[in-house]
């Protein structure tokens, strides 16, 4: 209707109305380019002379030393010659805990992290959230993911969707994927692949077609001394670092040629491994 009125007007008028009507368009044409070119993108942060920021990276270590990748170089609690092929993990809920009793928990625009020693940039989280200047006296983390969280189909993209944990095993995602091999007593050459995947726990009135209940094995990790003083203003660098060899040797000793090379259906395995991981991590607070 109104292209229809805007033709009886004269030829003056039409040039003015014309060239109104395109700067409607345009004008509206951007307002929609500006509403949704954010959409799926991070926040972009604004300086904050008043708050601070943490960078948290992460490594991995084997007797305190790097990691030889898919090399048959190291020996366990149990006397097993192993290999780490890779390690995949999530670590969620990261808490700041303040010597004034102020607890701060990081999930302003992500709570959960996914790191994955084949991927580099998993390897280093640049938080957004902007912490409140002060002591903190120490920092703890959920290895894994809470119950209430581990949402099943939650990540479409890979890496982390490659992570799910099957649907009729308690669904939602792996808490931890460390996959290599060993050389089982006995043999010389022949190592065999070994998945030491951490989980939700399945209970089985008989196994292992007839599963009645479900166990969740994430557990919270406290790091030791852990504490330290934030400034405004201020980007500080925290290193956390997980010693492998300690997933297999307290306060339980884990025999690869006991539990084989696959643990997902097998909740005493996992709960040994939930166990170990107490004091798995350490961290190191760069000035």
């Amino acid at each position: 209707m109104f292209r229809n009125l805007l033709n009886t007007l004269p030829y003056q008028e039409q040039c003015h109305t014309s060239v109104l009507d395109r700067l409607i368009l345009f004008m509206s044409v951007m307002i929609i380019l500006s509403l949704s070119g954010c959409d799926g993108e991070e926040p972009i942060d604004e300086p904050d002379n008043q708050s601070a920021k943490i960078r948290i990276s992460f490594s991995h270590l084997i007797d305190d030393q790097p990691i030889d990748f898919d090399t048959l170089k190291y020996v366990n609690e149990a006397g097993n010659p192993y290999m780490v092929n890779e390690i995949q993990y999530f670590i969620s809920d990261v808490t700041l805990f303040r010597n004034d009793g102020f607890a701060r928990i990081i999930d302003d625009w992500k709570d959960i992290h996914y790191v994955d020693t084949d991927l580099p940039a998993t390897q280093t989280w640049e938080v957004y959230d902007k912490i409140e200047p002060g002591t903190y006296d120490s920092i703890a983390f959920t290895f894994g993911i809470v119950p209430e969280k581990n949402i099943s189909f939650m990540f479409v993209n890979p890496p982390e969707k490659d992570m799910f944990w099957p649907e009729y095993l308690g669904g939602g995602y792996h808490y931890m994927k460390l996959n290599g091999k060993w050389l089982p007593e006995g043999q010389t050459v022949q190592t065999i692949p070994f998945d030491f995947h951490l989980g939700r726990g399945q209970v089985y009135f008989s196994y292992p077609d007839s599963i009645t209940g479900f166990i969740d094995n994430q557990f919270n990790v406290s790091l030791p001394a852990s504490g330290f003083h934030l400034n405004s203003g201020e980007t500080k660098e925290i290193e956390m670092i997980m010693h492998v060899e300690k997933w297999f040797k307290d306060p339980h000793v884990y025999d690869h040629d006991v539990f084989g090379g696959y643990i997902m259906q097998n909740q005493e395995a996992m709960l040994m491994v939930k166990e170990n991981g107490h004091n798995v991590f350490t961290v190191k607070i760069k000035d």
